[in-house]
């Protein structure tokens, strides 16, 4: 592995107030958020209302100010283990690496965001339609599912009618 470069202290700057207000706005059961830059490396603590101090992720810095390597603390294992997000990628922003570290480290105790990042990552729906697939035919329209690849009904029904349907 080459030499990484240490994080700038602009981005260092950046980094901790992102944190600092991403947790006030959305993480109120943190009583506030501490950033310390070593290196290449910026580690997040959240510090509760009652004070104490529970260590919550690492960001690896690889040169760009929006977009870090992200390691989680192991309570079990007393040390952070590279991890991937909730949006489901190594990397992200410092805010994505804060969501998924309270959702880890917090949900446990009770403390759940008021509003979270997104879950539902797919490109299709979650269940099949519940249209009828007979009824959408006689009606002479295509189910949904081919609607949406074919442009949606009006370019279906142009192609249907030019016979290319």
């Amino acid at each position: 592995m080459g030499h990484m470069p240490a994080i700038p202290p602009s981005t260092r700057d950046s980094v901790t107030w992102r944190l600092i207000l991403h947790a006030e706005k959305n993480w109120p059961q943190l009583g506030k958020v501490q950033v310390t830059c070593r290196g290449a490396f910026a580690y997040a603590a959240g510090v509760l209302p009652g004070g104490e101090k529970i260590p919550l992720f690492r960001l690896r810095y690889g040169g760009s100010a929006h977009s870090f390597g992200f390691a989680i603390y192991s309570a079990a294992r007393d040390r952070y283990e590279d991890a991937v997000l909730l949006t489901g990628l190594p990397t992200g922003t410092p805010q994505e690496a804060l969501d998924t570290a309270c959702t880890v480290h917090l949900a446990g105790i009770g403390h759940e965001p008021e509003s979270g990042p997104p879950t539902n990552l797919r490109g299709y729906p979650l269940r099949a339609s519940r249209e009828d697939p007979d009824e959408t035919l006689r009606a002479g329209r295509r189910p949904a599912r081919d609607r949406e690849r074919a442009g949606g009904e009006d370019g279906w029904r142009l192609r249907r009618l030019a016979g290319r349907g």
